[in-house]
């Protein structure tokens, strides 16, 4: 609170970001070579003809984008002459302000610097020409695209990695290393409120201070390198739990996290650096396995757990968005020694690009596997899975999502989560998606879990009071936790996973009016049955298989039926599906199991 106190303090004087007094208008950034093809490589056409943000939305390019624009609503631009701490974080005119930071975030110009190691010789231009124009468009430290240190965090990252694919990590050019040492300048400073959010911020500004100063060099760069390796060593150990959990609780914001680390590494690595503590590599494996064991390795998929703000990090393999293989491949790589996915496939491109050792040895197969520190329980049993989130909250939660239950089935999310959509949108979408409604799980007496104090923060952080601890058998797989809230609310959840049924026990009790059950179900045509303590419904048209959902209870249901609900599975995204609601007005158990998925 500190932090964020003395940040808040400061920030109207803008104190501390000046420039020598290069004129970064001057080019070229990256220089002509004679460049050695990368072999059985492919460029992505990514930032070719369409711009594509949060790695999903294209948008036709006219030539170079308007780095102020929100390209989802024509007509309206960010403020381009004001320095940065006077500009708002949100503007109900401009919306949201992650769409503007979306297109100088640069991932493009790793794109541009692939398509040039492949031979289309062109593209070296018109990557200067975007960069010459960035720099002429966003004055130093005016403009919204200036407000952010994490953003500004990503764009050196990215700058340095497209150093190593066009081979001038070694003699970057001087107006490169300027632009670099600006940056540097704009991120140093607000460190102390990067730490103060508990997230990725800290990570990624320590990241882009410790690459950052190397590239830069000297005595100039080396207090930032220096700083970086100090605030990475810190932070690594404070925000990543033993069991690889990190600080937000989130899938996405967790391969953020891992990309931003093995940047690092590949940098550290390449440039001949010193090697990090070992408590830092131990968490950087836990890391690293934590995120193997959440995703499903048929299509590289995973739930869509915690806050998701489309962010995609370090994106040099042609794969889709919601494809986590290749971060675990390149993190395994980096500090196992080892693959994480014996086989080939696109999720191998990075290693190729990044010019990494190739390893033989392969992880163990994933397993069950309990996060306990963060809240997480997989079950595994053949090709069916399912995650638990319960609250084991250290850090701030960014949903209300405790117990909440999803189901994987060889790729196919049969109960899943409702993901984000956006932070700054109508208050009914922002509230719907970070609250219990969109989660699978129980809502009581209409409240969310935990009541919201801000767009960020939750109050009332909600305590695990049970656990019941992993049973594995050659034939059942069983978990279970529950929480006692301030309200006197108690709910306990077990689950039950064999190769046949998923069996979920929901035990509820102090509520005052109501309990609603909630299963968020693929968008179908979903077939039921209703009697006055049980519902069945069937859909046999899910990718060949009919799958059976049935909801029991000890007490009358006050009510069950099949509503219309919603998914984000990439920012500013949503699509419908289908959501079983069953109310119940009286303490009691609730037993729904799931069948078919085995067929």
């Amino acid at each position: 609170m500190l932090r964020v106190f003395l940040y808040k303090l400061l920030r109207p004087f803008g104190i501390g970001y000046r420039s020598n007094g290069v004129n970064l208008s001057n080019g070229p950034f990256f220089c002509p070579k004679d460049f050695i093809r990368i072999p059985k490589t492919e460029a992505s056409k990514e930032w070719s003809d369409n711009g594509r943000w949060f790695s999903f939305h294209q948008f036709v390019l006219n030539g170079i984008p308007d780095w102020h624009a929100n390209p989802f609503t024509k007509g309206v631009r960010a403020e381009d002459d004001l320095p940065w701490c006077k500009i708002s974080d949100f503007s109900d005119d401009l919306g949201d302000i992650k769409i503007v930071w979306e297109a100088s975030r640069f991932d493009w110009v790793l794109r541009m610097a692939q398509r040039v190691r492949t031979g289309h010789d062109s593209e070296l231009s018109r990557l200067n020409e975007w960069l010459k124009d960035w720099v002429v468009k966003n004055p130093l430290y005016k403009g919204v695209n200036w407000k952010c240190g994490q953003e500004a965090s990503i764009r050196v990252m990215h700058l340095a990695m497209a150093t190593l694919i066009l081979e001038q990590s070694e003699t970057p050019s001087d107006i490169l290393k300027e632009l670099i040492f600006i940056h540097l300048q704009r991120i140093m400073p607000t460190t102390n409120y990067a730490i103060a959010q508990c997230n990725n911020h800290s990570t990624s500004e320590a990241a882009a201070l410790f690459i950052g100063g190397i590239l830069v060099g000297g005595k100039k760069g080396e207090k930032f390198s220096c700083l970086g390796r100090k605030l990475l060593e810190s932070q690594v150990k404070r925000l990543v739990g033993e069991d690889g959990s990190f600080s937000q609780y989130s899938l996405n914001y967790h391969r953020v996290f891992l990309d931003t680390m093995c940047m690092v590494e590949i940098w550290r690595q390449k440039k001949g650096e010193k090697e990090f503590s070992s408590a830092y590599y131990s968490k950087a494996k836990a890391a690293s396995t934590w995120l193997f064991n959440l995703i499903d390795l048929a299509n590289g998929d995973g739930p869509n757990v915690g806050a998701n703000d489309g962010a995609r990090l370090f994106s040099i393999n042609n794969t889709k968005y919601r494809d986590y293989r290749p971060t675990v491949q390149m993190a395994y790589n980096l500090f196992y020694n080892e693959r994480a996915i014996k086989e080939t496939g696109s999720w191998d491109e990075g290693l190729k690009w990044m010019e990494l050792a190739k390893y033989k040895k392969c992880a163990t197969q994933q397993n069950s596997f309990i996060a306990d520190e963060g809240g997480f329980a997989v079950l595994r049993k053949n090709k069916a899975w399912v995650l638990l989130k319960y609250p084991r909250y250290k850090f701030r939660p960014s949903h209300a999502d405790a117990l909440h239950l999803d189901f994987w089935v060889n790729g196919l999310n049969l109960l899943r989560d409702g993901g984000t959509y956006s932070y700054n949108t109508d208050a009914r979408w922002t509230n719907y998606f970070s609250g219990t409604e969109s989660h699978n799980t129980i809502q009581f007496d209409g409240h969310d879990q935990m009541p919201k104090v801000s767009r960020f923060l939750f109050g009332d952080w909600l305590k695990t009071s049970r656990v019941q601890p992993l049973e594995l058998s050659n034939e059942l797989i069983s978990f279970g936790a529950g929480y006692r809230s301030r309200r006197s609310v108690s709910h306990f959840r077990s689950i039950s996973l064999s190769e046949q049924e998923l069996l979920v026990l929901d035990e509820v009790s102090g509520f005052q009016r109501k309990a609603v059950l909630r299963w968020r179900l693929p968008l179908g045509d979903w077939s039921m049955k209703k009697e006055s303590n049980e519902i069945s419904l069937l859909n046999d048209k899910l990718k060949g298989f009919s799958l059976s959902v049935s909801v029991s209870g000890n007490v009358t249901f006050a009510s069950g039926e099949i509503i219309c609900g919603w998914e984000s599975k990439h920012y500013w995204e949503k699509t419908e599906i289908s959501v079983l609601e069953v109310e119940v007005t009286k303490s009691c158990s609730l037993t729904t199991i799931i069948q078919g998925f085995d067929d």
